[in-house]
């Protein structure tokens, strides 16, 4: 595979760039056949690449055009990216990137701008939770972080909708309610939602100072108030095996993860997910091209497959992702359609990085 990879990135080297400049020139059904001339395309993604193997398979079977997903890191794909910008030709045909990148590249000196090369789809997502790819992205993987939670032990009416709420449920339930600090976003997404309702703080801004940090006391504060009632756990799949087993009866996580370790039968069905009132963090990822991608055709039309209803769709039935295309089917999605309104982007960095840190000293060192 790596040797022929390598074969397909030196031939096309020298045409790759005049092809990428022209597509914006051409119609869709010349972008398509441009497509099946190349007949590969290679995709990298930093996560479920055996996942996206397999779901690949269809639009194999449709466009004839084989799909590369090297293994690889987000950290060392984004290195690629980067370190390969200056190049003739890279290696990447389409590339996977956080929304949360948008705020850190420079979008228009890497990737082709593929509102000017895809087919007209009013449905698809070039912005999300505030951060917007100008058209240089198409969102195609909707995360969400709440709570995941055993109906048999609460019902949907008692659901926690705000902090005071939770601390509520943490005093009538003590050592029912669990989340993680580390290794994953789940539980910082919902302090941070606390913390957000409790204190008048700029988060959306990645500004650093004393004042500001000092500013968010009050959540600090609510934690510690509270702390012998709920209890830390160490990641975001740890939070959601205890809810399987019983040992909790809610805690954060990830509306996808939780849709997949249910899929596999590693968490029971009958554990429920929702997203409170006060709000958690959501995002997604979204694909792009370079601008020296050696087969931009190919990469132009698996991003219009990536980002089409159906597909959303299928990710969602199969994935539980949260589709990012309105014509998309989201009746099989974990988090009620209305619920949605209550995501929130992350805190912007640096500032989160201060905040996390802050929380760590003088939160969980303190317990």
């Amino acid at each position: 595979m790596l040797k022929k990879l390598a074969l397909s990135v030196a031939v096309a080297a020298l045409a790759a760039p005049a092809i990428a400049q022209d597509l914006s020139s051409m119609s869709w059904d010349e972008i398509v056949a441009q497509a099946k001339e190349e007949g590969e395309v290679n995709w990298f993604v930093w996560y479920l690449q055996d996942d996206f193997r397999g779901a690949v398979k269809a639009f194999e079977e449709e466009y004839g055009i084989t799909v590369n997903i090297p293994e690889g890191t987000q950290a060392a794909n984004n290195d690629k990216l980067l370190a390969e910008r200056d190049r003739e030709a890279g290696d990447i045909d389409v590339m996977a990137f956080s929304f949360n990148q948008v705020a850190v590249w420079d979008l228009p000196s890497l990737f082709m701008p593929l509102s000017d090369v895809l087919p007209e789809d009013v449905g698809r997502t070039y912005s999300l939770n505030g951060s917007d790819a100008g058209g240089y992205g198409v969102g195609y993987w909707g995360n969400q972080t709440g709570i995941s939670y055993d109906p048999a032990k609460i019902s949907e009416e008692a659901l926690p909708q705000t902090p005071e709420d939770f601390a509520a449920f943490w005093a009538a339930n003590p050592g029912k309610f669990g989340f993680n600090y580390e290794k994953g976003g789940s539980g910082p997404s919902f302090y941070q939602n606390i913390f957000r309702n409790l204190t008048d703080v700029d988060y959306e801004s990645g500004e650093q100072s004393d004042e500001k940090l000092a500013a968010t006391q009050p959540g600090i504060d609510f934690f510690n108030e509270h702390a012998e009632n709920y209890v830390v756990t160490a990641s975001n799949a740890d939070s959601i095996t205890r809810v399987s087993d019983g040992e909790l009866w809610m805690a954060p996580g990830w509306e996808d993860h939780v849709a997949g370790l249910q899929r596999k039968g590693e968490v029971r069905s009958e554990i429920k997910f929702y997203v409170p009132a006060m709000g958690m963090n959501g995002g997604g990822n979204a694909v792009s091209i370079p601008v020296n991608a050696p087969n931009p055709a190919a990469a132009a039309v698996l991003i219009n497959w990536l980002a089409s209803p159906e597909t959303q769709t299928s990710f969602n039935v199969n994935f539980g992702t949260a589709p990012l295309n309105a014509a998309a089917d989201s009746s099989n999605a974990l988090v009620p359609a209305d619920q949605r309104a209550n995501s929130r982007p992350w805190p912007a960095k640096p500032f989160r990085d201060d905040l996390e840190q802050k929380f760590v000293e003088d939160v969980i060192l303190e317990r």
